[in-house]
This record gives C-alpha cells, structure tokens and sequence, in this order.
C-alpha cells in the first residue's frame, strides 16, 4: 500500500482512547487471569498514597532530509517500558520474518495487524507476538535492523518490553528511511514492508491520534503509533509517542518516552510539549 500523509487534525478532546484503546493502555492486564498477579508485576491498579515520584521524558529526532546527522537527544538515554508502541516493532518482526519465508502477509495476518496498529487492539498483538516467537523473535529481527538496546517483555507481557529512545529512532528509519531491502531475505525490511507499515500509521483512530503528531506544524503529514499504561503500584502513567513528522519543509522521525505522569492527560501534555520542542530544536539546527 503506499504512504499516505494523515490529514485528520490532533485535538486535546482527542485524548480519551476508544474501547479497543482502552484495553491497549492496560495491555498486560489482558494477558494475565490473576489480579493478584497483576498487582505483583505492577501494571494496573490504584495509585499509593505514600508514593513520590519525578516525570522523565527522554526525547530523540533525527531529520529525514539529512540523515547522515546524528539524532539529537534530549534527555537521559536510558530504558523505558513500550506500552503499546512495541506494536510497531512486532509488525516488523513479523514482516521481516514472513521475507525470510519468502512470502506475504496472510489474511488472517494482516487482519491482525491492522487492528494492533490502527486500534491498538491487544487481542491481535497477543497473538502476533506468539507468532514472531516471543521476546526471542523480537530480539532476533531487532538485532537485524540494528537496535541494540531493546528487551523483549517476559513470557507474553509485550507490554513490558524495554526500549530506548535511540533504539526506537533506529526503528522507525528501518521503517521510513528511503531505500529499503530490495531483496526478500535481506536483513531489513523491503520496500513493499515499509510501505505497509508506513500506512498503517497513517490510520490511527481518531482517539488516539494525539502524541508526535503535535510537532507537525500543518496538522498533516504524520505517522505514529502511541502506547500508555498506568502503574499498579503507584497509579502513575507511562505514556509514549513514535513516528514521523512534517514540520516546514523537512520530515522527520521522532520518539518521546515518559513515566511517572500523574494521569494519562497530563503525560499526553508533556509528551506533545516535548515533541514539540524537540522538533523546533532539530529545525534550528537547518
């Protein structure tokens, strides 16, 4: 499919996810029967009253226009929880190994793979995650696109993987820089991949088309996925943003990561504020 710049406009009453969304923002409690379990791993559940805490937002951009530049990083290059942008990095997996296997996406897979990146539907990323292999799977084509500090979560909790800003900006120019594998088992993704997945992004729903999409100063030309999740043990929320941007005359790709954000509101407002800012950086540079 080709790529199609997104023109539906990101508003702040846009914040509040859909059904489906909600279920994404709470992707490990979906993936375990036992409260207590959940508790234990500390995903869902009320916030503690005793618990103190210091919003961190690390944020990295890399111009599309010149991308022999270093990305620019803001913040501290340590490791966060995915969320749900580790759905991304499931469908690449997938893709990459489907090239390997010298063949398309079935029906059935790309039915899946629409509804865990247009919707962040969970059900669908459960069952991709066990087709790509788990953890093992993940790391073993991330390693092919070049991330090298990204964890895959334990067992089936996908959620709990582990990335860095620098290893999602790797991500995403295995995703949107030109010239992707001609062959069908090179180490990366084909053109034809590229261009799935770049469309996908293009067609977030509504609810949860907030987050990079704010850098993009004529309301268009994005391409994101997000991911959200609050904290059982202290009710705080982890709320991230990937994709890529137009912002005057340049594309570029961009990825914030937070935790510690007191509701899902107030991270959304912070990731947005330092998309922004981030993006106004990188364009000063020229």
């Amino acid at each position: 499919m080709p790529y199609r710049p997104n023109r539906r406009p990101t508003t702040q009453s846009e914040i509040t996810p859909g059904r489906r969304g909600r279920r994404a923002g709470l992707c490990v409690a979906l993936l375990t029967g036992s409260m207590a379990t959940l508790l234990a791993v500390g995903v869902v559940g009320p916030a503690s009253a005793a618990v103190t805490t210091q919003v961190r937002v690390t944020t990295a951009v890399l111009d599309l226009d010149h991308p022999a530049r270093a990305a620019q990083v803001r913040g501290k290059d340590v490791p966060y929880d995915t969320a749900s942008i580790v759905k991304v990095d499931i469908l690449s997996a997938l893709l990459v190994q489907a090239q390997d296997a010298g063949r398309g996406l079935t029906k059935q897979e790309r039915t899946l793979a629409e509804a865990m990146i247009e919707h962040s539907d969970n059900d669908a990323a459960n069952a991709l995650w066990r087709e790509i292999g788990l953890a093992p799977g993940l790391e073993a084509v991330n390693k092919r696109l070049g991330l090298s500090s990204t964890v895959g979560g334990a067992g089936g909790l996908w959620g709990l993987t582990r990335t860095t800003v620098s290893d999602q900006i790797r991500l995403l120019s295995a995703v949107f820089a030109d010239g992707g594998t001609s062959s069908a088992r090179g180490s990366g993704l084909t053109t034809a991949s590229q261009g799935y997945i770049r469309t996908l992004m293009t067609r977030i729903a509504a609810g949860q088309s907030w987050g990079v999409s704010a850098a993009s100063d004529t309301g268009a030309g994005w391409a994101l996925k997000n991911g959200w999740l609050e904290r059982s043990t202290t009710g705080l929320w982890d709320i991230n943003s990937v994709g890529r941007v137009t912002s005057g005359t340049h594309h570029y790709l961009v990825a914030v990561l937070s935790d510690g954000n007191a509701t899902m509101a107030g991270g959304i407002a912070a990731v947005e504020s330092a998309a922004r800012a981030a993006v106004t950086s990188a364009r000063a540079t020229g």
